[in-house]
């Protein structure tokens, strides 16, 4: 009974959050209508497979959009390669905050499916946030309807990747909350997309420091089972260069739930960011809340989640519609 009743709940949270979010003009949920109307169906087409296949690419993709968003705005930068002819427009995938940036290429097969169907209409921004939401859906969590029209960049910015654009692996709560505050998400909206480490892997790259370094006082005692885990996932004297060790976000890391927030609670978070959360006193209520509601947090991250969707987007006469995702046409 859960199952044929849960689509119908989420539905109506979709269109709850959707109505508090004013759609940034040059956007419109039928802006394909006529120019591409199998737009979504060819998105979840080309995409249903790989998912079976590769349970990994949904948290893969949900991380492409973020990284996306946050430098310039959603506006398919980081798919953007260093290119001969353009030497002066460097690739984002460079910088070190992009480290493990993976499955820009289904973006560009699907761009390559689309500009068969409706050569010349779809960008490569819309496609990135289209394989997001799919990729939260698919995982369980909910299908968010966003508006679509974005335009694509002429150029990549890998400076902003380098400066604060992007959270550092050892961002504190406070700072998390100003960085998302600059999106125009509340401190509950802000929670709720840091709820996203609920699917994928985190590199042992990105905790060494906190497991490791003495003088790092953890933001809190560690469950020292989980402690001890995350340690022998990722031993002190690996090196670097060659990291490719991770562990899991949570033990549930290819569905996307409220465990995330369960286990921050119970001292297992894996971050710098989801030891505090529940630790924090602007957030504490928020977590145990989440970890309690599910409903509540997939309303809240449907909200983020087009607030995120919306960032420094490229409309209208700014931006082009790139015929390839990794080159600007000349």
């Amino acid at each position: 009974m859960g199952e044929v009743i849960l689509p119908f709940i989420l539905i109506i949270l979709v269109y709850a959050a959707s109505a508090t979010n004013p759609v940034p003009k040059g956007l419109s949920y039928n802006f394909y209508d006529k120019t591409c109307p199998q737009l979504e169906d060819t998105v979840r087409a080309a995409l249903n497979p790989v998912f079976i296949t590769d349970p990994t690419t949904a948290p893969a993709l949900l991380r492409l959009m973020f990284h996306d968003c946050q430098v310039q705005g959603c506006d398919a930068s980081i798919l953007i390669d260093v290119s001969d002819s353009a030497p002066s427009k460097p690739s984002e995938l460079g910088a070190k905050k992009n480290f493990g940036i993976r499955k820009r290429e289904l973006i560009n097969q699907i761009k390559s499916r689309l500009e068969i169907e409706c050569p010349g209409q779809v960008s490569c921004a819309d496609i990135i946030v289209l394989a997001a939401r799919e990729s939260v859906a698919i995982s369980g969590g909910p299908r968010i309807k966003v508006p679509l029209g974005r335009r694509d960049s002429l150029s990549a910015s890998s400076s902003e990747v380098a400066d604060a654009s992007l959270p550092s692996s050892d961002i504190g709560v406070d700072d998390t909350l100003s960085l998302f505050a600059k999106l125009g998400m509340t401190t509950q909206e802000t929670v709720a997309i840091m709820g996203s480490h609920t699917l994928g892997i985190t590199h042992c790259l990105n905790i060494m420091d906190r497991l490791y370094m003495p003088s790092n006082a953890k933001a809190s005692s560690m469950d020292p089972r989980f402690e001890a885990l995350l340690k022998f996932s990722c031993p002190e004297f690996t090196p670097l260069s060659q990291n490719t060790s991770f562990v899991f976000n949570d033990p549930s890391t290819f569905i996307f739930d409220n465990l995330y927030y369960q286990n921050s609670l119970q001292r297992r978070g894996v971050l710098r960011i989801d030891a505090e959360l529940p630790l924090n006193i602007k957030t504490a209520g928020i977590v145990e809340h989440f970890a309690a509601n599910d409903d509540d947090f997939f309303q809240e991250f449907t909200s983020a989640f087009l607030k995120l969707s919306y960032a420094g987007v490229l409309t209208g006469n700014h931006g082009v519609i790139r015929s390839m995702c990794n080159f600007v046409d000349n």
